[in-house]
């Protein structure tokens, strides 16, 4: 596994492999020597495993840390404890923990290493969580109003623009890269009674996001889960896009209902796509939403938002360029003109809230 991971990443013209290591307690000992601008870390290793290695290296050197994970439950349960101890990426093994098959995820493999370079490392550092739903609302909003935006991180449209009471709204989040932790600031600071569906795209493989939901779902007021085709969309519940298939929205006899998709292709190499999201939203004209563009490479949402600005009563938040760890969809959507606010990521749950309560 390693000579075949040193050879793919030898080949990029950027990238130089500049040493293995043949378990944890050895890569951290070479991370701390060698001083990588990115490491590749297997979560099944000898002597200490993945997840023990990542915890030590975030704390003695902090690194962008791609890791590799079988597709298992247990890989999957795994991946999740990565990113939020603060891996920038994954890759799913497609052959389980010897996956001599490799070469099928090797494009994946290259990508991620070279987007990890493009990290802010500063926003991967594990910061103090929520342990529980039972966390009183009084400290959740406490968190999040104390945390005042810069007027360089403000428009004044929003001012000006209120979704009135009694329509009805949904709120739509796309993010990528670093979107796990990001997910976390935001839905851990929601609270259970608020007034809209949550659909979310996280940019994930399938077999990962039903895991990702569920460790949401276990830290979060609002209830969490990985969405269902043909399920009816609730307000105070926060639906996931399963990894593998688009999610729409569709209107059904009791209201609207969550549509999963795995026939249309892939846009940009993203399957769910937020932008396919999006383009289905505004094909409901009758909604209002409120929009929040996150961290991730790429500018899946953007041509998305155009539509359903154009169709629908619409709000975009876009994360600030301080707290993503990689400024790309926000900036995408920021520099379209089509970000209403400029947010830091403690401070997307508060301004939700604050636009449903308008």
């Amino acid at each position: 596994m390693r000579k075949l991971i040193s050879e793919m990443l030898s080949k990029h013209p950027l990238l130089e492999v500049i040493g293995t290591a043949r378990n944890g307690k050895d890569a951290v000992a070479k991370v701390l020597e060698l001083r990588p601008d990115v490491v590749t870390m297997d979560i099944e290793m000898p002597l200490m495993n993945g997840l023990e290695a990542l915890k030590q290296i975030m704390v003695q050197r902090p690194t962008p840390v791609v890791m590799l994970s079988s597709t298992t439950e247990t890989g999957a349960e795994n991946t999740m404890i990565a990113m939020e101890y603060g891996a920038v990426d994954f890759v799913a093994k497609p052959g389980g923990a010897i996956s001599l098959n490799l070469h099928e995820v090797e494009q994946e493999i290259v990508r991620k290493v070279v987007a990890a370079t493009n990290v802010k490392i500063s926003n991967l550092v594990k910061q103090p969580k929520l342990q529980t739903k039972q966390v009183p609302k009084e400290i959740l909003f406490n968190k999040t109003i104390t945390m005042s935006l810069s007027p360089s991180d403000k428009t004044d449209s929003l001012q000006h623009k209120k979704i009135s009471i009694g329509q009805q709204t949904f709120v739509i989040i796309g993010t990528s890269t670093g979107g796990p932790r990001a997910l976390q600031e935001v839905l851990t600071r929601l609270p259970s009674d608020i007034n809209a569906p949550i659909l979310i795209v996280q940019h994930m493989p399938p077999g990962f996001t039903k895991s990702l939901a569920q460790r949401l779902d276990g830290l979060s007021d609002i209830h969490v889960k990985e969405a269902e085709d043909g399920e009816p969309l609730l307000k105070g519940v926060a639906y996931i896009a399963p990894g593998g298939r688009h999610l729409k929205i569709e209107k059904c006899p009791t209201g609207y209902c969550a549509r999963l998709d795995d026939v249309d292709p892939p846009r940009a190499g993203h399957r769910p796509s937020v932008d396919v999201l999006l383009e289905s939203a505004a094909s409901m004209r009758e909604l209002k939403y409120i929009t929040a563009i996150m961290t991730g490479m790429g500018q899946d949402g953007t041509k998305g938002m155009q539509q359903l600005k154009s169709a629908c009563m619409t709000i975009t938040i876009a994360e600030s360029d301080r707290t993503s760890v990689v400024y790309g969809m926000p900036k995408a959507i920021k520099e379209a003109g089509l970000a209403d606010q400029v947010v830091d990521v403690q401070c997307i749950a508060a301004t939700i809230t604050e636009i449903l309560q308008s």
